[in-house]
């Protein structure tokens, strides 16, 4: 998916909702247990009820990973069961040597060898440019870099100051020669809204995956008001708010409910940033 239907998409749909998955077999409703793959009929009921009310899934694939073959094979069919509209988003946070990145993104990039083709993964900046190279040399498909996370421990090393600015800042600055806004997105921490209007500033043009609405604390509307673009330019994520609403047998209705509360507030914030009428 490029970036003109990207924006096609949140425009149809007045929405720039993303919906995490990732689940956790002791988390979700015990009626499902009696499935063959607990999981993926979990997947598969959570994106029937929410694929109109968002513009991309992003499955966090260590909930995947850590199940072994059959967790791998989740994986595969829930990319598969995403409806063609949606962005895909594998949230991998791979990042290593540029042949180990060739690999890696032959992994979630390329169906023929491993039966999935993502529109997108998110990506570690630590080792630089030939670590991130790899994925970008992949056509129509999309590195979604850590820029400023919102987890305890960003400040660690994101904050830190080098001679002439933040170590984030210096990651957004760098790595914008890398690729256009086609291609390269940043993931921004809800929970740092007070930096949205710094990084729109080093990134104008740029999409923003935001994690940290809703579970974490994040403000949608502080978002909204510092990081939107004439192009939204932001994809805001919602995991447990949304896949975990409920553990009744009425658990996707639920889900439902509660992105449909995120996608009326993204509906009022496109109108407001005149993208929609």
């Amino acid at each position: 998916m490029n970036k003109d239907q990207l924006i096609g998409q949140i425009k149809s749909k007045k929405s720039f909702l993303c919906v995490g998955l990732d689940p956790v077999i002791e988390n979700i409703p015990p009626h499902l247990l009696k499935y063959d793959n607990p999981i993926l009929e979990f997947n598969k009921q959570i994106i029937d009820a929410t694929h109109d009310l968002c513009v991309a899934y992003k499955p966090n694939t260590a909930f995947y990973e850590c199940l072994g073959v059959q967790g791998w094979s989740t994986l595969t069919e829930t990319w598969k069961y995403f409806p063609k509209e949606i962005f895909s988003i594998a949230d991998a946070k791979r990042g290593d040597i540029g042949n180990t990145s060739n690999m890696y993104a032959e992994a979630f990039f390329n169906t023929e060898k491993s039966g999935m083709s993502f529109d997108s993964i998110t990506v570690a900046p630590y080792m630089g440019e030939d670590s991130v190279v790899p994925f970008l040399q992949h056509k129509d498909k999309w590195v979604i870099l850590l820029a400023l996370t919102s987890n305890i421990g960003h400040k660690d090393f994101q904050l830190k100051e080098t001679a002439t600015e933040k170590l984030y800042e210096s990651v957004i600055r760098t790595s914008s020669n890398w690729a256009n806004s086609g291609q390269l997105m940043y993931v921004v921490g809800a929970t740092r809204a007070t930096e949205f209007q710094n990084i729109r500033k080093l990134a104008p043009n740029s999409f923003f995956l935001v994690p940290g609405v809703g579970a974490q604390g994040g403000s949608l509307d502080e978002v909204c008001e510092h990081g939107l673009n004439a192009d939204c330019g932001l994809l805001i994520n919602s995991s447990r708010g949304i896949i975990y609403a409920s553990k009744g047998t009425d658990f996707a209705e639920r889900a439902r409910e509660e992105a449909l509360k995120l996608q009326q507030q993204m509906e009022s914030w496109l109108i407001k940033a005149k993208i929609i009428v």
